[in-house]
């Protein structure tokens, strides 16, 4: 009679699960770093294990034993041109914090791959790298590249070259503990690369350049429908403030500007700060305090009547700023009105002197980027965009457009929003549009009189005017300006740029921490 086999022990033990990384594992992934590359400085830090993850969270895998993580996996989506066959690490994962990944690449490439060596004896690197492949052929990309350090060399450094030593583990007269898996997993070896990785002493700095192909890859032919743009048209709205009877005589004005720019198949529109603000003097005079507040009951209505001339017009609308009472507080918020019918908003988060003091407004709590058919854009309220760090962050999130509109009421506070704007196009690598509003307001107490010259200012580069300035309008003139950006021209310099701030800054030495929401 036989007996039934039974399991080994050890492999009762485990649950394994293959999954997506997440923060909380990040101790875990320290722990195996710290004992994997004991000799090349060990785990990243922790900034750079959650840049990874936000980046691009489902091209970082693992491999968990109730839950705990024991086999890891990160990768990147490069647009692979603007590298080429001859690159370091460091270029082409951003120094591993995934800075060049672009959604809109071709390879995947591999950034690490390790294992407990608790479990080495499980195939857990394969499974990772099964999964590696099948990320590349749901998201149709051309092929898995990746730089293999070959750590054997260094026992026959003094007798071959690394293109000798690389034949022999090939043929399999030599084994490398990478680069034999490497090649029992189909990747294939393109090239020798030299200072890879130059602080891998046991590769001597070389490392392989190893492709696998992706026989599934359908090529990427023109779309049926529309995808992301590469040229976005862009229109701002200089607005001259007049009196008006009533809210269906200032949603004309509204209209008659949306119709304008969307005859010139505009992608978006850009009103300026308060630009309802004619609506105070309709009625009894108010002190300051009451005229907001009693501006803010047209908020809602506004928004809900520029959203239905956003989808009538197929134009996107961000709808300048205007008050909002909430929970009994005083707001001052950007509304994002899409084409398709999204509504999104942004609160103005820093409150000035004289917004506080005359009109008792709090300022908001969360930064947002917002993702168009047209980019990803942000939106910073006048005052908000004389503070640096917040188009940082919304530049580390992929901002390609920011939005400013603005109301200001002499030159040199219209001077300080339209430096910063410019400031902020040069150091995030983006496109910034301002658009503000002239004239005065007879009897409206704090708001009677306005300077404004509105622009759209571009990085300095030579992909772009030499001014860094795509257009401006005439000042304190009722006029719009109409530009088409190139958001290649974006891409091209972050890879190629005579300066490439967001690559070069030194986030080992310093960073920014947004505590709020994004």
């Amino acid at each position: 009679m036989n007996e039934k086999r039974q399991p080994r022990k050890h492999l009762e033990e485990h649950r394994l699960k293959l999954r997506n990384l997440e923060l909380e594992d990040y101790p875990d992934v320290a722990r195996i770093m710290n004992r994997v590359y004991k000799q090349l400085g060990g785990a990243w830090p922790l900034k750079k294990f959650t840049a990874q993850l936000h980046r691009f969270p489902a091209g970082q895998l693992c491999i968990a034993d109730k839950g705990k993580v024991v086999a890891a996996a990160f990768s990147v989506i490069v647009d692979y041109r603007y590298f080429g066959d001859d690159h370091t690490y460091d270029e082409i994962t951003g120094s591993a914090t995934l800075s060049t990944h672009d959604p809109s690449g071709d390879i995947l490439y591999g950034v690490d791959v390790f294992v407990n060596p608790d479990y080495r004896d499980m195939r857990l690197g394969r499974r990772l790298y099964d999964a590696r492949k099948e990320l590349c052929r749901v998201l149709n990309l051309r092929a898995i590249i990746a730089g293999g350090r070959i750590p054997g060399y260094t026992r026959y450094q003094a007798e071959m070259t690394p293109q000798e030593y690389i034949e022999q583990v090939t043929r399999r007269e030599i084994y490398d503990p990478i680069l034999t898996f490497q090649i029992a997993n189909d990747f294939q070896v393109k090239r020798v690369l030299q200072k890879y990785l130059p602080e891998d002493r046991e590769s001597h700095g070389y490392a392989t350049l190893l492709q696998w192909n992706n026989i599934y890859f359908e090529g990427r032919g023109a779309p049926l429908l529309p995808q992301r743009k590469t040229l976005v048209r862009l229109g701002t709205v200089q607005w001259q403030m007049r009196r008006v009877e009533s809210l269906h005589s200032l949603m004309s004005q509204v209209e008659f500007f949306v119709d304008a720019l969307a005859s010139y198949n505009c992608d978006f529109c850009l009103f300026p700060e308060f630009f309802n603000a004619a609506l105070m003097a309709v009625g009894a005079p108010k002190d300051s305090a009451e005229a907001i507040r009693a501006l803010a009951e047209y908020t809602l209505p506004i928004k809900e009547a520029m959203l239905k001339l956003a989808v009538s017009y197929n134009i996107n609308i961000v709808a300048g700023s205007m008050p909002l009472v909430e929970d009994g507080k005083l707001y001052n918020v950007a509304y994002l009105l899409h084409r398709s019918g999204k509504v999104d908003e942004q609160y103005k988060l820093h409150i000035t002197p004289s917004e506080r003091k005359f009109w008792a407004m709090d300022g908001g709590e969360n930064l947002r980027i917002f993702d168009t058919d047209s980019g990803k854009i942000g939106v910073l309220i006048c005052y908000d965009v004389e503070f640096p760090e917040l188009g940082r962050i919304l530049a580390s999130k992929g901002m390609q457009i920011l939005f400013v509109p603005f109301w200001t009421d002499t030159k040199n506070g219209f001077l300080r929003v339209q430096r910063c704007a410019q400031a902020r196009a040069i150091e995030n690598e983006c496109y910034v549009a301002i658009s503000g509003s002239v004239g005065n307001l007879p009897n409206v107490d704090n708001a009677e009189i306005q300077y404004a010259q509105s622009g759209v200012y571009t990085p300095s580069d030579f992909a772009f005017p030499h001014d860094a300035t795509l257009a401006e309008t005439t000042p304190n003139t009722e006029m719009t300006i109409i530009v088409d950006l190139d958001m290649d021209k974006l891409k091209q310099l972050h890879y190629e740029g005579s300066v490439q701030n967001q690559k070069d800054r030194r986030e080992d030495l310093y960073s920014i921490k947004w505590m709020g929401k994004v």
